[in-house]
C-alpha cells in the first residue's frame, strides 16, 4: 500500500519545506508507467511488480532504479560550467563524533554503518548548502540523515531492498503521533489475540506470569554410547554462566565436548511448503517469565511443554515467508555452514512455530511503511539467530555479520521487543525533517547525468567482510522484494566471486561515481578492517576509475581525531581515503598531449588538493607513487625515473622540511606556521607520522619525520622496532637504510640538507635498486621456484624502468614468479603486471 494513500498518514507530510517537495511530486509520473523504463537496468530487484510498487513510495523512494533522478537533479541541482567555477576544497582532517548513541543510529540494526553525525563535518567541509550529495552504497542512509540536517539534498543507492527501506524511513518526514498510535493499536490487536502464547503458571502453582524468554539447547548423541543428552544439562554451568568445552557424558561418564558429538535431529511434516523435513532436534530448558514486579526463572513444566504441543499444532490465515534459502542445493550461501543450518532451508526455518505465528498476525496489520519499518526492526533479534549467552544480561544476542545458530536459542517475547523498539523509533523519527532521493540500483549503472553530484561520501563493501545479501536475506523475505545480487560487489565462492571479480566490480561501480561526480569535486571513501589485497582492490579501483587519492587517513578511535597514514600503512585500521576528480580542463589536456612534458603540471594540481600543513602526501616518496599510477591508469609512457622525477621537484616547487609546496603556498604555510605555534605544529606532524611500517617506502618516510632533529643510532633503533613490530616485507636493515638515505655526521644521523647531498643519496640509491632488481629477474629466469622474501621496493623499480625500455617480457616474467600475494597487496606492482600482460597478450 501506497503510504500517501493510507488514511492514518495523510498529514505525514505536514512538516516538510513542501511547497517545492510538492510540486515535484505532483509533476512526476505514476511510478507503474515507468516501470518498464527502469527494468533493465543493473541492479532491479528480485519480487511481483506489484511488491515492488507497494513497498516504494514515488518520486522520493523507488524500490527499483528510480525514473525520478534527473528531474530531482534538475529541479535542485546547479549545472556545472568551468568558466564560472570557483570551487576550491582540500581534504578533510578534524575532530570527529562518532554518534553511536545516537536514537537514528540504533533505531535499526545494521551490519555496519558510519553515524551520521560522523559524516556531518565531511559534507559541510566539501559542499555547501543546498549541493547534493551522493551515496552509491548507502545502507541504512546515514548519509541522507547528514545531509538533511546540513541543508543539503541527497541521492541514495544500494542493491538492498532492505537497506534502502530502512533508508527511506530514516529520510522521510514522519508523523510521530499518528505512527505511535498506529502501533500501539496494532500491539493491542495482536496481543488479544495471541497473547496466551506467552503465558506460564509461577512455581507456586497459582499465579499466572507473562514469559520474557524461552531458552532452547540443541540435543547431541554422545560418540561412545549413541545416547543423546541435552547440551543445556550437561555443558552449561548456570551459577557462573560459563559453557564447558569437555564434559561427562550423562549416560556413559565419557568424557566428550560438542565438536566430536553428533547433533539429533527430528523429522516432521512441514505443512508451510508442505514438505517432509529433517532438522536439528531442540527442546525447551528454561523460562525466565514475571509476574507483578517480580522476575523468575524455572524448568519449563507439564503445562509448558503442552502449550508449546498446542502451539506447534496452530496455524495462521495470514502470510509468513516460505522462500527457499537464496541458492539450490544444500549449500545457500558463504553463511551457510554444516551442522549449525542442517535443515535450515527455507526462511521461516529460522524461526519458531510461536514466534512466527504472532509475526504473521503483526505483518498483516503493517500496512504504512512507518509501520513496516517498525516490524522489520526485530526480525532478526527475535528469530533463532539470537543466542542464549549464560551471564549477559542483555535481552539480544544475535552474532553480527552471520546467520549463526547457536547451541542455545533465546526464544523472546516478541510484545516485549516490539515495545520497546517502538520508543525508539519514535525518539528517531523525530529527528527526521526532509527528503532525500532513494533507490535500488547497482552503482554500476545510477541512471544519473554526468557531472551534476557535488560530493559523494561512500561506505562500500570491502571484500568477503560481509555477505550483505546473503545477510538481508530474512528482512527482504518479509519485505517481499529480494537483492538481485548478480553485480554485488563482494568475494563470495557460492557466487563465484574472487577478488579479481571483486576489482572489477568496485572499479565499475567507482568509475560511474566518477562520471556523475562534478570535476575538481571530491569522494570521501570509508574503509573497514580488511586484508591488504582488499585494500588495494579499493585503492586500485579508485585510480582506475580517474580518481586521484589525496590523503589516507585513520580514525583514531580513543581521542576522536584523524591521522595521515601512507597508502601503504592502511589496513589495520578504519580508514576515510579522501579522492578528486581533476579538473575538466586538465584532464581533456592531459589526454591530448598522452601526458607528455606534464609531469609538472601533475604534481602542481596535485599540491593545490592538499592541506597547506605538514602532509604525508607532499613528501616526495606520494608524489612520484601519485604521478605513477596516474600515468599508468592512462596508459601513458613514464618518461621520468626517481632521480629525474626528484630534480624536477627542486626545480620547480619549494621544499619546506621534508615537504612539497607550489609557490603560492610557501607563504600560505609560512601564516600557517605563525598562527599554530611551535606545541601545535608538533602536535599535529605527530599525527601526520606514518603509524606503522610494513614496506620500505614508509620506513623511509618515517625515518624523515623521525629526523626532523638529528639522532643517534641507538634513539633511532628503539624507536623504529615498535614501529616495525609487524613488518611483512623485506627492507634493508635499519643501518642499510640510514646509510643510503641520510647523511651520517657527528655520530648522528641527519636529513640531507644540499642539493648535492641528495643528488649522492639519490644515485646510490638507484644504483642499489638496479642492482636488486637485476639479481630478481636473473633469479626468476634461472629458477624454476617462486622468488621469495622479495624487496619490493627493487620491484617497483625495475618494473619502472623496464616499462620505459618496453621489456614488458622482463615484467611478466618477474610477475610469474613472484607470490600472488604480493601482486595482490601491491597496486603500484600489480599495476605494471597488468599493462605488460595486455601488452603482450599473455596472463600470469
Amino acid at each position: 500500500m501506497n503510504r500517501r494513500s493510507d488514511q492514518i498518514f495523510n498529514e505525514q507530510n505536514k512538516n516538510e519545506s513542501a511547497e517545492q517537495s510538492d510540486d515535484f511530486t505532483a509533476s512526476c509520473k505514476p511510478l507503474s508507467e515507468l516501470l518498464d523504463s527502469v527494468r533493465n537496468i543493473e541492479g532491479f530487484p528480485l519480487g511481483k511488480d506489484e511488491d515492488i510498487l507497494s513497498l516504494s513510495d514515488p518520486p522520493y523512494y523507488t524500490a527499483c532504479p528510480n525514473p525520478y533522478i534527473n528531474e530531482f537533479i534538475e529541479r535542485y541541482g546547479k549545472p556545472y560550467d568551468e568558466t564560472t567555477d570557483t570551487y576550491e576544497r582540500t581534504p578533510f582532517v578534524s575532530d570527529v563524533s562518532e554518534g553511536k548513541n545516537d536514537p537514528i543510529y540504533n533505531a535499526h540494526s545494521y551490519h555496519t554503518k558510519v553515524p551520521h553525525k560522523a559524516i556531518i563535518p565531511f559534507i559541510e567541509h566539501y559542499t555547501k548548502p543546498g549541493d547534493i550529495v551522493f551515496d552509491g552504497f548507502c545502507g541504512t542512509g546515514m548519509t541522507g540523515v547528514a545531509a538533511q540536517l546540513t541543508g543539503r539534498k541527497a541521492i541514495l543507492c544500494d542493491l538492498s531492498p532492505a537497506a534502502t527501506f530502512i533508508a527511506y524511513n530514516y529520510n522521510t518526514p514522519v508523523d510521530v503521533k499518528a505512527f505511535e498510535k498506529e502501533a500501539k493499536r496494532i500491539l493491542d490487536e495482536v496481543e488479544k489475540e495471541c497473547g496466551w502464547m506467552y503465558e506460564t503458571v509461577h512455581t507456586d502453582g497459582k499465579t499466572r506470569g507473562k514469559i520474557n524468554y524461552i531458552v532452547w539447547s540443541d540435543v547431541f548423541k554422545c560418540p561412545y554410547c549413541n545416547n543423546e543428552y541435552i547440551f543445556w544439562d550437561v555443558a552449561v554451568n548456570k551459577k557462573e554462566g560459563t559453557v564447558l568445552d569437555d564434559y561427562a557424558c550423562p549416560h556413559c561418564n565419557a568424557v566428550i565436548g560438542k565438536r566430536e558429538s553428533e547433533r539429533a535431529v527430528i523429522t516432521l511434516f512441514d505443512t508451510a511448503i508442505n514438505q517432509e523435513v529433517t532438522q536439528v532436534k531442540q527442546v525447551p530448558v528454561l523460562v525466565n517469565y514475571s509476574t507483578g514486579r517480580g522476575r523468575f526463572e524455572k524448568t519449563p513444566s507439564k503445562e509448558d511443554l503442552d502449550l508449546v504441543k498446542r502451539i506447534e499444532e496452530s496455524t495462521t490465515p495470514h502470510w509468513f515467508p516460505t522462500n527457499p534459502m537464496m541458492c539450490k542445493g544444500e549449500r545457500w550461501g558463504d553463511t551457510w555452514r554444516a551442522g549449525v543450518h542442517f535443515g535450515i532451508t527455507h526462511v521461516h526455518h529460522f524461526y519458531t512455530k510461536r514466534n512466527l505465528l504472532v509475526l504473521a498476525e503483526l505483518r498483516s496489520r503493517c500496512t504504512s511503511h512507518q509501520t513496516l519499518l517498525w516490524f522489520n526492526s526485530q526480525l532478526i533479534n527475535i528469530s533463532k539467530l539470537n543466542r542464549y549467552r549464560p551471564g549477559v544480561s542483555f535481552p539480544y544476542n544475535p552474532l553480527s555479520g552471520t546467520l549463526y545458530i547457536g547451541s542455545q536459542v533465546s526464544e523472546s517475547n516478541v510484545f516485549v521487543a516490539y515495545e520497546n523498539k517502538l520508543k525508539k523509533l519514535i525518539q528517531a523519527f523525530k529527528d527526521v525533517s526532509e527528503n532525500s532521493l532513494i533507490f535500488i540500483s547497482s552503482s554500476e549503472d545510477s541512471s544519473i547525468v554526468s557531472a551534476s553530484i557535488d560530493y559523494i561520501f561512500t561506505d562500500p563493501p570491502f571484500g568477503s567482510n560481509l555477505m550483505y545479501s546473503e545477510l538481508n536475506f530474512l528482512w527482504e523475505a518479509w519485505l517481499k522484494v529480494l537483492t538481485n545480487n548478480r553485480s554485488e560487489a563482494i568475494i563470495n565462492e557460492t557466487q563465484h566471486k574472487d577478488l579479481n571479480e571483486y576489482k572489477r566490480l568496485m572499479t565499475e561501480c567507482f568509475k560511474e561515481m566518477y562520471r556523475i561526480l562534478k570535476p575538481n569535486r571530491w569522494i570521501t571513501v570509508v574503509f573497514h578492517n580488511s586484508k591488504a589485497a582488499v585494500w588495494n582492490a579499493i585503492q586500485d579501483s579508485l585510480v582506475k576509475a580517474g580518481f586521484v587519492v589525496a590523503q589516507v587517513t585513520i580514525l583514531d578511535k580513543k581521542v576522536k581525531t584523524f591521522k595521515q597514514v601512507t597508502a601503504a600503512g592502511a589496513v589495520k585500521n578504519d580508514l576515510v581515503i579522501n579522492a578528486y576528480k581533476p579538473k575538466k580542463h586538465f584532464e581533456e589536456y592531459f589526454l591530448k598531449r598522452a601526458g607528455e612534458g606534464l609531469e609538472r603540471d601533475f604534481v602542481e594540481e596535485h599540491l593545490k588538493h592538499l592541506p597547506v600543513e605538514p602532509n604525508l602526501e607532499r613528501t616526495e616518496q606520494m608524489l612520484f607513487s601519485k604521478m605513477l599510477a596516474h600515468y599508468l591508469k592512462h596508459g601513458f609512457e613514464i618518461r621520468l625515473n626517481a632521480k629525474q622525477f626528484y630534480t624536477l621537484l627542486r626545480d620547480n616547487f619549494k621544499l619546506i622540511e621534508g615537504y612539497w609546496f607550489t609557490d603560492k603556498q610557501v607563504l600560505k604555510y609560512e601564516e600557517w606556521k605563525k598562527k599554530q605555534g611551535i606545541s601545535k605544529i608538533k602536535e599535529i606532524k605527530s599525527g601526520y607520522e606514518v603509524l606503522f611500517i610494513n614496506d620500505e617506502k614508509s620506513a623511509i618516510i618515517w625515518l624523515y619525520n623521525f629526523l626532523e632533529t638529528p639522532q643517534s643510532y641507538s634513539d633511532i633503533y628503539t624507536s623504529y622496532s615498535k614501529a616495525t613490530s609487524s613488518i611483512e616485507d623485506k627492507i634493508p636493515e635499519l643501518k642499510d637504510l640510514l646509510s643510503n638515505n641520510f647523511i651520517f655526521e657527528d655520530k648522528v644521523y641527519r636529513r640531507p640538507k644540499t642539493e648535492k647531498e641528495q643528488e649522492a643519496i639519490e644515485e646510490q640509491r638507484e644504483k642499489d635498486l638496479n642492482k636488486a632488481f637485476e639479481q630478481i629477474l636473473l633469479e626468476a629466469k634461472t629458477s624454476g621456484k617462486k622468488l621469495k622474501e622479495i624487496r619490493k621496493e627493487a620491484i617497483s623499480y625495475g618494473f619502472t624502468k623496464a616499462y620505459q625500455q618496453m621489456r614488458f617480457e622482463d615484467i611478466v616474467t618477474v610477475a610469474k614468479k613472484l607470490d600472488r600475494k604480493i601482486l595482490e597487496e601491491n597496486s603500484e606492482i600489480n599495476d605494471f603486471v597488468e599493462i605488460a600482460q595486455l601488452k603482450l597478450g599473455v596472463e600470469v
